[in-house]
């Protein structure tokens, strides 16, 4: 006699309970396999941190010394305030260095940089595996595309060092894994996740702020109700780290445009260049040198085959219906090939003229997007294949660092090596000098930038010094350092504002120079000590 119970079903609940079981199971084998890549991430990142560490690359990039400077200027600061945190770089990488750069040990040597930027790097690459599943439906496409973004080694210096690379990919990547949920699942608290990720990118770079109109538009075409609603919020919660930087420059400056025109700013900088008779940035409202030296650095950072292959590859990321990934992706590469027509980014490559290293990193913005493309062929490859496919993708991707594993063909390790040589040698001898004669509390007159990692060899508290964040005696002192200048020690770069003020005092200063320190391809550094 057939039970009764099983006569009250109704006839398609077997199959829904199967279809529940399924996407439950489905669920479980996501988590996993992003864990799996979560810790696959981190060792890579760990061995690549002490690689550099090891052989003493960490402090190679001027921009990672002024970052760790900066944050090291909020916590050893005679006296706190907000300005202290900058007006042209933006906040949020000095804010993630503060715990960690209040350790002496770390300070001097780099680590304060490389422990947050490290977890940055693990973070993107993560959303950026879990963004790619979504988008393509396939484990073993976002396996290939976050290996091929893990892997590159110049990616893996800025990792290790306190540029920002990092921070802005883990961004990035993360807008994007709750945007392509969404558009699968429509949750609020997605479009929050993806607002925070992008907040957090404007407060990292300026390219964040272009990313904001974009995605509430995203947000305005895909959201199934209340559209308006939505995408206002997005646009609103996302600019609140802008409009706080606009209003901080306003405060402390008088302009809220100061970190864009003000007399530190790129613009600035470029047109006293030109004013002193240096040539145009190539690229200079020029769209095709623009977008020929941005190539030819992005073809640098992530090696010939990846360049060609990820883009042909994108081709399979649009037959995936990939449409907003891609998108996305393409943004921050195209962010800089603006600026650089708008002469605001400048990007020398040793191939073309003026045949140099300078932001030679920003071709690293074209990695995720070709990362992505790399795991699309190997997503749209047959099943039967896709094995092959995928391990023939990662091979090629990686065969410029595996047939050449040499730091000289890292073009961002090269970049610092070179740049930073003759900067390096003469921090070495001042800080040997002042190690040698420096008494604890005598006091160093000085302005903020490359010099203070005179100081931070040197082992002296930015505290016991007189900088550009102690206003308004730093003002006084630069006006009369007769009269305002009590330090016993004054460090300059040969004419800077410290050395001008000393050399143009009236009444004469008590500031004798007793060093000057000369190294090819860079201005003396010259160290002054009171009569």
């Amino acid at each position: 006699m057939p039970d009764s119970r099983n006569s009250k079903l109704p006839r398609n609940s077997k199959p829904r309970k199967r279809q529940a079981v399924a996407a439950a199971s489905g669920g479980l084998t996501a988590v996993f396999q992003t864990a799996g890549a979560a810790l696959l991430l981190a060792a890579i990142s760990a061995a690549a941190a002490w690689f550099f560490y090891s052989h003493g690359y960490l402090l190679y990039y001027g921009d990672a010394m002024a970052h760790l400077a900066i944050a090291r200027r909020i916590v050893d600061a005679r006296a706190f305030t907000v300005k202290l945190i900058g007006t042209v770089w933006l906040p949020l990488p000095h804010l993630l260095m503060l715990p960690f750069v209040q350790h002496d040990p770390w300070w001097r040597n780099g680590l304060a940089g490389t422990i947050p930027m490290t977890v940055c790097f693990v973070t993107a690459g993560t959303f950026l595996f879990a963004a790619v599943r979504r988008a393509l439906g396939s484990g073993l496409a976002a396996l290939v595309a976050v290996l091929v973004f893990a892997l590159n080694p110049n990616l893996l210096y800025l990792q290790s060092t306190a540029m920002t690379e990092a921070l802005f990919f883990a961004c990035v990547c993360g807008a994007l894994y709750f945007s392509v949920a969404y558009r699968q699942t429509p949750s609020p608290w997605l479009v929050a996740g993806a607002a925070v990720c992008v907040l957090l990118a404007t407060l990292t770079r300026y390219e964040g702020w272009f990313l904001i109109p974009f995605f509430a538009i995203y947000f305005l075409l895909t959201a199934p109700a209340r559209r308006f609603m939505i995408a206002a919020a997005f646009a609103l919660a996302s600019s609140l780290g802008a409009l706080w930087w606009l209003g901080h420059n306003w405060w402390f400056w008088g302009d809220p445009l100061e970190f864009y025109r003000g007399p530190y700013s790129a613009i600035a900088i470029y047109n006293r260049q030109l004013a002193q008779g240096m040539q145009r940035y190539a690229g200079d409202h020029d769209w095709g040198k623009a977008w020929l030296y941005y190539r030819a650095a992005a073809t640098l950072c992530v090696g010939t085959p990846l360049f060609w292959m990820g883009a042909a590859g994108l081709l399979a990321a649009l037959w995936k219906r990939a449409f907003w990934p891609v998108f996305l992706l393409t943004l921050p590469p195209v962010f800089y090939v603006m600026s650089l027509y708008s002469s605001g980014t400048p990007i020398f490559v040793p191939q073309l003229w003026p045949n140099a290293w300078y932001n030679t990193r920003y071709g690293l913005a074209v990695l995720p997007l070709f990362a992505l493309g790399a795991g699309a062929i190997v997503a749209v490859t047959p099943a039967r294949l896709r094995g092959f496919s995928a391990a023939a993708v990662l091979l090629l991707a990686v065969a410029p660092w595996f047939g050449y594993p040499r730091a000289e063909n890292w073009i961002c390790w090269k970049e610092s090596q070179v740049n930073s040589a003759a900067r390096r040698e003469l921090t070495h001898q001042a800080a040997a000098y002042l190690r040698q004669n420096y008494r604890t509390g005598d006091g160093v007159f000085f302005s903020f930038g490359d010099l203070t990692a005179v100081l931070q060899e040197a082992d002296i508290p930015l505290r016991e010094s007189l900088h550009d964040g102690t206003e308004p005696l730093w003002l006084a002192a630069l006006a009369r350092p007769d009269l305002f200048a009590h330090e016993k020690w004054a460090i300059a770069i040969s004419g800077d504002r410290v050395s001008d003020a000393i050399q143009k005092a009236r009444p004469p200063s008590r500031f004798e120079r007793v060093q000057t320190l000369t190294v090819y391809g860079a201005a003396p550094f010259e160290i002054y000590r009171k009569r």
